[in-house]
Protein backbone atom coordinates (compact mmCIF):
# COMPACT_ATOMS: atom_id res chain seq x y z
CA UNK A 1 0.00 0.00 0.00
CA UNK A 2 1.01 3.63 -0.31
CA UNK A 3 -0.19 7.07 -0.17
CA UNK A 4 -1.05 9.78 -2.14
CA UNK A 5 -2.91 12.59 -2.81
CA UNK A 6 -5.73 12.30 -5.32
CA UNK A 7 -7.89 15.02 -6.51
CA UNK A 8 -11.57 15.26 -5.74
CA UNK A 9 -14.34 16.43 -7.74
CA UNK A 10 -16.79 15.06 -6.17
CA UNK A 11 -17.71 13.54 -2.99
CA UNK A 12 -21.40 13.25 -2.89
CA UNK A 13 -22.84 9.85 -1.51
CA UNK A 14 -21.51 6.78 -3.69
CA UNK A 15 -20.51 9.14 -6.31
CA UNK A 16 -16.97 10.23 -5.73
CA UNK A 17 -15.36 11.11 -8.82
CA UNK A 18 -11.39 11.77 -8.68
CA UNK A 19 -8.43 12.08 -10.63
CA UNK A 20 -5.34 9.60 -9.79
CA UNK A 21 -2.22 10.86 -9.81
CA UNK A 22 -0.61 9.94 -13.06
CA UNK A 23 -3.77 9.55 -15.26
CA UNK A 24 -5.60 12.10 -17.48
CA UNK A 25 -8.64 12.21 -16.65
CA UNK A 26 -11.08 11.63 -13.64
CA UNK A 27 -12.10 8.21 -12.50
CA UNK A 28 -15.38 7.43 -10.76
CA UNK A 29 -14.64 5.22 -7.05
CA UNK A 30 -16.96 2.38 -6.64
CA UNK A 31 -17.12 1.17 -3.13
CA UNK A 32 -16.61 -2.49 -2.31
CA UNK A 33 -20.74 -3.60 -1.40
CA UNK A 34 -22.12 -0.99 -4.20
CA UNK A 35 -19.31 -3.64 -6.51
CA UNK A 36 -20.68 -6.33 -5.02
CA UNK A 37 -24.56 -5.30 -5.49
CA UNK A 38 -23.88 -4.48 -9.07
CA UNK A 39 -22.21 -7.95 -9.73
CA UNK A 40 -25.52 -9.62 -7.89
CA UNK A 41 -27.35 -7.42 -9.98
CA UNK A 42 -25.31 -8.33 -13.54
CA UNK A 43 -25.88 -11.79 -12.42
CA UNK A 44 -29.43 -11.65 -11.94
CA UNK A 45 -29.85 -9.95 -15.43
CA UNK A 46 -27.56 -12.63 -16.99
CA UNK A 47 -30.43 -14.83 -16.02
CA UNK A 48 -33.29 -13.24 -16.39
CA UNK A 49 -32.19 -12.89 -20.32
CA UNK A 50 -31.31 -16.71 -20.49
CA UNK A 51 -28.28 -18.16 -21.97
CA UNK A 52 -30.37 -18.59 -25.77
CA UNK A 53 -31.12 -14.61 -26.34
CA UNK A 54 -28.99 -12.61 -28.14
CA UNK A 55 -28.33 -9.79 -25.58
CA UNK A 56 -26.51 -12.75 -22.99
CA UNK A 57 -23.50 -12.69 -24.53
CA UNK A 58 -22.43 -8.59 -24.45
CA UNK A 59 -24.74 -8.89 -20.49
CA UNK A 60 -22.16 -11.75 -19.67
CA UNK A 61 -19.38 -9.71 -20.07
CA UNK A 62 -20.08 -6.87 -18.50
CA UNK A 63 -20.98 -9.19 -15.52
CA UNK A 64 -17.59 -11.14 -16.10
CA UNK A 65 -15.39 -7.53 -16.18
CA UNK A 66 -17.32 -6.57 -12.70
CA UNK A 67 -16.61 -9.77 -10.63
CA UNK A 68 -13.11 -9.62 -12.10
CA UNK A 69 -13.16 -6.32 -10.19
CA UNK A 70 -14.88 -7.86 -7.41
CA UNK A 71 -12.35 -10.43 -7.07
CA UNK A 72 -9.45 -8.27 -7.24
CA UNK A 73 -11.34 -5.83 -4.88
CA UNK A 74 -11.71 -8.97 -2.71
CA UNK A 75 -7.96 -10.17 -2.81
CA UNK A 76 -6.51 -6.83 -2.29
CA UNK A 77 -8.06 -6.43 0.79
CA UNK A 78 -7.16 -9.88 1.56
CA UNK A 79 -3.54 -9.41 1.60
CA UNK A 80 -3.51 -6.15 3.77
CA UNK A 81 -5.56 -7.63 6.20
CA UNK A 82 -8.75 -5.35 5.57
CA UNK A 83 -12.32 -6.92 6.32
CA UNK A 84 -15.37 -6.75 3.46
CA UNK A 85 -17.91 -4.55 3.79
CA UNK A 86 -20.49 -7.45 2.54
CA UNK A 87 -20.69 -10.88 3.44
CA UNK A 88 -20.33 -13.94 0.97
Amino acid sequence: MRVESVEIYSDENNTVIMRHPGRRFPGLLIQGDALYSLCVAADEMCNAVGKESAGFSEANKIRNRLWDSLNRYKATLDSHGVPLPFSH
